[in-house]
């Protein structure tokens, strides 16, 4: 939404002074001054609306508030695209071509270059068969990665994935991620719609995979079945 150049003036006038006191002088003139012989009185003029529209104390300081809470956003942001980033994959030694596929996007997934989502088939601690779809980008940002590099824990789809189903109990799910939204279209099937740049990513193995998305088939010795489809995000 457009800010009216009103509105952004009184923004503007917020951010350029440090005390409300400032943002009232500003408007009183060495005239008002000569004439009242009071520059309180002069600030009191000018709330009261006689130099025109000005803000109120606690509009003042809202619009302040709002103003800088935007900046350290800013800032912050700024900062995280120039850290460099850590990834949980350096400097391990990898040898099944699931992991090092994931190594290889780990970069990519965690900048937003890319939204990988990752197919495993296999079976869970029960014994049980299990299969599911994962963001890749999402799960990076909200677990630990290192264990899954360094052999210690297994990559599995669980309930609160993309996708899950259990082959055995029957048990299926399916959850939106914060890149991806599951969709079920006749007679199509399961797709996935990048939340941002809305093309969708076709899983079906005998379609292609859609625009911009590519679609990778992995031999692993550590499960029976791993695909990796790859969305690259196009910058403008």
């Amino acid at each position: 939404m457009e800010l009216s150049s009103a509105t952004a003036r009184f923004q503007d006038s917020a951010t350029q002074f440090k005390e409300y006191e400032d943002y009232l002088d500003s408007k009183v003139t060495s005239t008002d001054i000569f004439y009242l012989k009071s520059r309180e009185l002069a600030r009191k003029m000018v709330k009261h609306g006689h130099k025109g529209t000005v803000l109120s104390r606690e509009e003042f300081e809202e619009k302040k508030a709002a103003a800088l809470a935007t900046e350290a956003t800013k800032s912050n942001a700024l900062y995280n695209r120039s850290r460099p980033v850590t990834l949980a994959s350096a400097g391990k030694e990898l040898k099944d071509n699931f992991l090092k596929a994931l190594a290889e996007r780990e970069e990519a997934n965690r900048s937003g270059k890319m939204t990988s989502v990752i197919f495993i088939r296999d079976h869970n601690t029960l014994g049980q068969e299990v299969s599911g779809y994962i963001d890749y980008a999402h799960r990076l940002k909200t677990q630990d990665f290192e264990p899954y590099f360094s052999g210690k824990k297994r990559l599995m789809p669980g309930r609160s994935d993309l996708c899950y189903y259990n082959w055995e109990t029957q048990v299926s799910t399916s959850n939106s991620s914060p890149n991806f939204e599951v969709l079920y279209e006749d007679p199509i099937g399961l797709l996935f719609r990048n939340k941002r740049d809305k093309k969708i990513l076709n899983v079906d193995p005998s379609s292609g995979p859609g625009e911009d998305s590519n679609r990778t088939f992995l031999p692993s010795d550590l499960y029976i079945h791993v695909v990796i489809y790859d969305h690259n995000i196009r910058t403008v």
